[in-house]
C-alpha cells in the first residue's frame, strides 16, 4: 500500500516561494507518474506538475516557468519548488501516484495524500 505524506506548506506574500516535499513509501506497479494537485475552495483538483517513471516531466500552463518539480529517488521525496507565488496559487497541494499517460489528471489518481495548505497574501 502507498502512503504519501505532503508538508512544507504555510503563508507568503505574493512573490515569494515555498517548497513542498512528499514522503513516499510503499511500491507502485506498471507505468505511474508522481504528481502534484491542488484544490482551491470552490473548485476541483487540478494537476499542476507531474513526473513520470522515466523522468518526464509536465507542468501545467498555469504554472509553467514558476515551479518545479523534482525526485530524490535515494531518499524517496517528491519535490514541488514554488517561485513568484500569485494569490490565485492559494489551495490544498495534494502529491499522488497517477497512472501514466494521464499524469495530471485526477480520474487517473490511485493514491492520494492528505494535503499541504499554500496561501498566499496579496
Amino acid at each position: 500500500q502507498v502512503q504519501l505524506v505532503e508538508s512544507g506548506g504555510g503563508s507568503v506574500q505574493a512573490g515569494g516561494s515555498l517548497k513542498l516535499s512528499c514522503a513516499v513509501s510503499g511500491p507502485s506497479y506498471g507505468r505511474y507518474c508522481m504528481s502534484w494537485f491542488r484544490q482551491a475552495p470552490g473548485n476541483g483538483r487540478e494537476g499542476v506538475a507531474a513526473i513520470d517513471d522515466v523522468g518526464r516531466i509536465t507542468y501545467s500552463d498555469s504554472v509553467k516557468g514558476r515551479f518545479t518539480i523534482s525526485q530524490d529517488n535515494a531518499k524517496n521525496t517528491l519535490d514541488l519548488r514554488m517561485d513568484s507565488l500569485k494569490p490565485e496559487d492559494t489551495a490544498m497541494y495534494y502529491c499522488a501516484v497517477v497512472s501514466v499517460p494521464f499524469c495530471l489528471t485526477p480520474g487517473y489518481v490511485r493514491n492520494w495524500g492528505q494535503g499541504t495548505q499554500v496561501t498566499v497574501s496579496s
